[in-house]
């Protein structure tokens, strides 16, 4: 396994597998395991990837500052990963909640991404507002699923401000476009792949400013692909095509059938279009599109 030392002298780890040109991955969560990642549907197949685990999970060490769990202290991780490396640039891609480091180290490094791949970012970093309808209409869309109305009466109960830790439980099949055995083994995982003491103290005081990340990515060069799920209710397509319109080369792509984990939910359709994107001369601008 091999291991790096950050600036502030904890060793973390990261896990090398595929093949072809390197792409570095932020896991979300936010601070889970990377192991959840896995091979991206088998993009192994065109990229070797290199999955970071963020210190304190997985085969990272634990800081001796705990509050370096914020997320904008973690910028100096990624940089150091791009250093252990050699890469002068990286193609960088980050899921859920490691969007946010993803989109704090573009805008402290620039000239460092390459290619920039956001797969249903959190938009905390950039300040974004998903609403209350944002979510429910995008899960209304499940309507027909047998295990609908006990689900969306918990989402309710969330978006409203009344939810108890049972409503966060039966909300689970939102976060898949299919809910079935595997799906339940995956989330049952998840729970044993977060620290809870760091993703606590992932978003604490101080963590973000997003105006200031905002003009910085409104002046980011370089290609962006931002992947929405047409079933993720954590992030709405709309809100999606709005944070690619933070990008001056954006591409704002939604997966059908596609939940919060889309390389599970169809891994062909998903490793077709993040390899064309890695493999594109130049990036493309303009309105949301469908895959599938």
């Amino acid at each position: 396994m091999p291991t790096f030392t950050a600036p502030d002298g904890t060793t973390l780890a990261y896990h090398v597998t595929g093949d072809g040109p390197l792409l570095v991955c932020l896991p979300g969560g936010p601070m889970q395991d990377s192991v959840y990642l896995g091979s991206l549907g088998g993009l192994t197949a065109h990229r070797t990837l290199i999955r970071l685990d963020l210190r304190g999970t997985g085969r990272s060490a634990v800081p001796r500052d705990t509050a370096s769990y914020r997320c904008d202290r973690q910028v100096a991780d990624v940089e150091a990963l791009r250093e252990e490396l050699g890469l002068e640039r990286l193609d960088l891609l980050a899921h859920s909640g490691g969007a946010n480091l993803a989109a704090l180290y573009t805008a402290r490094h620039p000239y460092r991404v390459n290619r920039l791949c956001l797969i249903m970012p959190s938009v905390f970093a950039v300040g974004l507002g998903i609403t209350a309808e944002d979510r429910l209409q995008t899960a209304r869309l499940r309507r027909d699923e047998p295990w609908f109305a006990p689900a969306y009466a918990s989402l309710e109960a969330i978006a409203s401000g009344r939810a108890t830790s049972d409503d966060w439980d039966a909300v689970a099949p939102f976060w898949f476009g299919l809910w079935d055995d595997e799906a339940r083994a995956f989330r049952a995982a998840e729970e044993q792949q977060r620290n809870d003491e760091a993703a606590a103290l992932y978003a604490s005081d101080g963590a973000f400013d997003p105006d200031a990340t905002r003009a910085a990515l409104a002046a980011f060069p370089s290609p962006v692909l931002v992947l929405a799920g047409e079933y993720d209710v954590a992030g709405p397509p709309r809100v999606m095509g709005e944070y690619a319109g933070l990008f001056p080369n954006a591409e704002p792509v939604v997966q059908n059938g596609a939940g919060h984990f889309p390389w599970r939910d169809d891994p062909e359709r998903f490793v077709t279009r993040l390899a064309a994107f890695l493999d594109e001369a130049g990036g493309v601008s303009g309105s949301p599109h469908t895959i599938g």
